[in-house]
């Protein structure tokens, strides 16, 4: 078993009224790192001044998408592959309730990957699949994650 940690916060400045409250806060993590985390634009009023910021959903999506290449990276040099560049343009779909509530309906994992010259392209397939299998994100949500590699 693990314990993964995060601190979020956020402070008021200024009034704390719906139409001008700033939806800017921070994430921090072990390490001393430190994201800038906002809502998605969609969903702060344009009389919110604009900040800079991760919003949650776009942070959940990546999370998948780290996940899975990071296991992928892992079995490939397990398996003597190298890899020289790893893309995603992950994206996730969701949809709203009718209180206003939402949640995912999927999320598309689009890694290209590109490998030094000889690579056995037919177990890298196989190995993002058994990647996808292995994700711990992906193994903990109840909307499919499909994954549709590149590999070159």
């Amino acid at each position: 078993m693990s314990e993964h940690r995060a601190t979020i916060e956020w402070v008021r400045q200024g009034e704390f009224k719906y139409e001008s409250y700033s939806r800017r806060h921070e994430w921090r993590f072990e390490g001393g790192i430190s994201v800038p985390g906002n809502a998605a634009p969609a969903n702060i009023p344009r009389t919110v001044p604009p900040a800079p910021g991760v919003d949650p959903e776009q942070a959940f999506v990546a999370s998948l998408s780290s996940c899975h290449m990071l296991w992928f990276l892992h079995l490939c040099a397990d398996a003597g592959l190298v890899v020289t560049d790893y893309q995603d343009q992950a994206e996730g779909t969701m949809a709203e309730t009718d209180d206003g509530g939402g949640h995912f309906t999927q999320v598309t994992l689009r890694p290209a990957v590109r490998f030094a010259a000889g690579a056995n392209t037919e177990l890298a397939s196989r190995l993002h699949e058994k990647a996808h299998h292995l994700c711990f994100i992906a193994n903990s949500v109840n909307f499919p994650v499909l994954c549709e590699p590149s590999v070159a």
